[in-house]
This record gives structure tokens, C-alpha cells and sequence, in this order.
């Protein structure tokens, strides 16, 4: 399995977009200043995820999100209606 997956930061107004095969591990090493593009907005809520059967459907998806504000934007929605 593989994931794309956001997270906001609760110390800013920040979302990360990311893909990675283990959804856990991946944010507790974001929570723990682990990931060098994350780890000055530590700590994180996870806020959104899709599961791919394969990490470059993942990674594609993320490319989408980060290179669309549109769909940032409709996700971002999406999770604070729920």
C-alpha cells in the first residue's frame, strides 16, 4: 500500500503534502522533527489521505495536489467538513 497524505501544522497555518508506504511511521517522524522540509512546523495532525496499490500512483497524486491549488483547496474542504 502506499499513501498521499496532508498534514497541518498545529504550531502554524500550514498544510504538507506528502506520499509515503507507511502512513505511521511517516508522520511520527514529521512529528518528530525527522523530515528536514517539516520539521520547524512540528507538530502535525494528520488531516487527509488516499491508498494507491503503488508508491508512483502516490507520488503522482501528490505532484497533482501540489501543482493544482484548486484541488489543495477542494481536499482542504473536504477534510474540515468531517
Amino acid at each position: 500500500m502506499a499513501f498521499v497524505y496532508l498534514l497541518k501544522s498545529l504550531k502554524e497555518d500550514w498544510v504538507y503534502v506528502g506520499s509515503t508506504n507507511n502512513l505511521v511511521k511517516r508522520l511520527e517522524q514529521h512529528n518528530r522533527g525527522e523530515a528536514r522540509s517539516t520539521k520547524f512546523r512540528a507538530p502535525y495532525k494528520l488531516i487527509y489521505f488516499e491508498e494507491f496499490d503503488k508508491i508512483s500512483s502516490a507520488r503522482a497524486r501528490e505532484k497533482e495536489i501540489k501543482t493544482s491549488r484548486f484541488q489543495k483547496l477542494k481536499i482542504l474542504a473536504l477534510s474540515s467538513n468531517g
